[in-house]
């Protein structure tokens, strides 16, 4: 990492960043220690210089990383989006560099698949980048050549623009497929000037990008590497996993495919009980366990997903700080409208108090076709069945895996007496 002389100042400073009030961070940036391996959002008393000494010891404690890639690895410094900081305060921001600096956090998370799109949204968004870079009032070939001339990765999901021929399809030139991309990324710029006029302010367009973002649920999320069990298809595929990221923030988690860019499962805290496991043994692995309401064979069941990763902990940790953060928002909220809270809280029942916790009453997961949402069916799940006297447990032949299940579900019964 390169610290100019004059900057060294900073890195021994605690981060000023993240201001709080009333539980909620008020800046829309944050300080972030990143590297390929690992990032971290800085907290107030953290002092940059004291955690870039102590990289190796954070990589060797939260990633799989071979001792080779630990030892080359450097961390620098990010000025990105604060986790903590909420969306509807971002539609609300005027300054066109704080736009500017979220949009193009935003569109790289878009390119890189990082925030998986349905296409209708990626091409929203590629039409309102080419707004934003060569202003509204192009006309279709004018659109159509400045989309080929920036190249279509500069508007579209990186795997989008290479489709499912991968590096060749690009040796065929202007391909069909990249044709098609070219006019469905026009149409949509031609609704923009037509929506906006020809002389449309950044702001406004800006403005406009991060709302279609919001529309994500894993917008602004926290994100961190794992990986879970496959589907078991066959005696050869036994224990087989494959990569997972896993986005948290206040409004839930997210457990996306890396390779396939679509979310597996997607939860709101009131939608999940959650709880890691530490390695009882040489060899195990760190666990995140998500509990949550499905079926099997039409009876309704409790499931459990396992998320191996060394970051289990750090996300264990990350999700019941937004719990609590979120609870003191709404809390804060309730007092503030007086008797409507009393009225809303009625309504929703008794059961109400104990959701977004360890061992809370959840809702059932919808499920729908959409990339940004859940897609059970590929989950390979523990189910299991509390009728108050004994548990009926399945969906694994491993007893040691087994008995991990019944641990799980025990330390969430004991945490609801």
């Amino acid at each position: 990492m390169i610290i100019r002389k004059e900057e060294v100042w900073l890195l021994l400073q605690p981060c000023p960043v993240l201001r709080m009030c009333s539980c909620i961070c008020l800046d829309p940036f944050a300080f972030w220690l990143c590297s390929p391996l690992l990032e971290l959002q800085l907290k107030p008393r953290h002092q940059p210089y004291k955690l870039c000494r102590q990289w190796q010891d954070l990589l060797y404690r939260f990633t799989e990383a071979s001792e080779d890639d630990i030892s080359q690895d450097e961390p620098y410094i990010q000025y990105r989006r604060n986790v903590f900081y909420p969306k509807s305060k971002e539609l609300q921001i005027e300054d066109e560099t704080v736009l500017r600096l979220l949009y193009e956090e935003a569109r790289s998370n878009v390119l890189s698949g990082r925030y998986p799109c349905d296409p209708e949204h990626w091409a929203g968004l590629g039409a309102l980048s080419l707004a934003l870079e060569e202003g509204a009032g192009l006309d279709s070939q004018q659109a159509t050549t400045k989309i080929r001339e920036k190249k279509l990765s500069s508007f579209v999901p990186a795997h989008v623009a290479m489709g499912s021929g991968g590096f060749f399809s690009t040796l065929r030139g202007k391909s069909s497929r990249q044709a098609e991309l070219e006019q469905k990324l026009s149409q949509e710029y031609r609704k923009i000037s037509t929506s906006t006029g020809t002389s449309a302010e950044p702001q406004q367009l800006l403005h406009q990008y991060l709302s279609m973002c919001h529309i994500l649920p894993y917008y602004g999320c926290a994100f961190f590497c794992g990986e879970i069990d496959k589907p078991v298809q066959g005696i050869l595929q036994r224990g087989k996993r494959k990569a997972v990221s896993v986005g948290i923030c206040l409004d839930g988690v997210y457990v996306m495919d890396v390779k396939e860019k679509h979310v597996l499962l997607g939860l709101c805290f009131s939608e999940l009980s959650w709880d890691h496991s530490y390695p009882e043994e040489e060899g195990d692995s760190h666990i995140l366990w998500l509990e949550f309401d499905g079926e099997e064979d039409g009876t309704p069941v409790n499931k459990l997903l396992k998320i191996y990763s060394k970051q289990a902990e750090l996300m264990s940790g990350f999700i019941e700080f937004c719990v609590e953060l979120k609870s003191a928002s709404e809390g804060g909220a309730a007092a503030e409208t007086g008797s409507e809270a009393g009225v809303s809280q009625e309504r929703a029942g008794p059961e109400a108090s104990t959701r977004n916790g360890r061992g809370g009453r959840r809702g059932m997961l919808q499920r729908q076709s959409s990339v940004v949402c859940s897609r059970i069916h590929s989950l390979n799940t523990i189910s299991y069945v509390d009728n108050g006297e004994h548990i009926q447990c399945w969906g694994k032949k491993n007893p040691k895996e087994r008995f991990l299940a019944f641990v799980f579900v025990f330390q969430v019964k004991k945490s609801n007496a």
